[in-house]
C-alpha cells in the first residue's frame, strides 16, 4: 500500500479510493478463493478452532507513504487496514464461537488471533518522483 504526496492510494499496481481499501485488504488477508497471486494458505493446528485450519499467516501488508502525504490520509489508511482485520476476526469468532470477537474469552481471542494475525508493516516515508 503506497500513499503519494497527493494522498492517492495505490494497492499493488492499482489506484484505489480509501473507501475500497478495507474490502481489498480483507481479500488479501483471507484469500478466500485460493488465488495464487495472494498469500498462500497452509495448515495450522488451532485446537479451539477444531484442529487443522487453513491460514495465511505469512502475509504482510506494507504501508509506505510519501514525505508529502498528509497525516489524515495516513491515519485513514491505517484505520481501514485495522478495520479489515477486526471484521475478519469478528466473522471468524461468530462462525466458530457464535459471538463477536470482543465477547470471546482470552483463549478464544488468542485462537482467532492465531487464525488471523495482524501484520502491518510501516516503511519510512519516501519521496516519490519529482524533485
Amino acid at each position: 500500500v503506497r500513499i503519494n504526496k497527493d494522498n492517492q492510494l495505490m494497492v499493488g499496481s492499482e489506484y484505489l479510493e480509501v473507501s475500497q481499501l478495507k474490502a481489498k485488504a480483507k481479500e488479501f488477508i483471507a484469500n478466500p478463493n485460493d488465488d495464487v497471486n495472494l498469500p498462500e494458505k497452509h495448515v495450522k493446528n488451532i485446537p479451539l478452532l477444531g484442529g487443522d485450519v487453513m491460514v495465511t499467516e505469512n502475509h504482510v501488508i506494507s504501508v509506505t507513504n510519501d514525505v508529502g502525504t498528509t497525516y489524515q490520509a495516513y491515519i485513514d489508511v491505517q484505520n481501514e487496514l485495522v478495520a479489515a482485520y477486526n471484521e475478519l476476526r469478528n466473522e471468524a469468532a461468530k462462525a466458530n464461537f457464535g459471538k463477536a470477537y470482543e465477547e470471546c474469552d482470552d483463549d478464544q481471542k488468542k485462537a482467532i488471533r492465531d487464525f488471523i494475525p495482524q501484520k502491518i508493516s510501516e516503511a519510512e516515508p519516501k519521496k516519490y518522483g519529482g524533485k
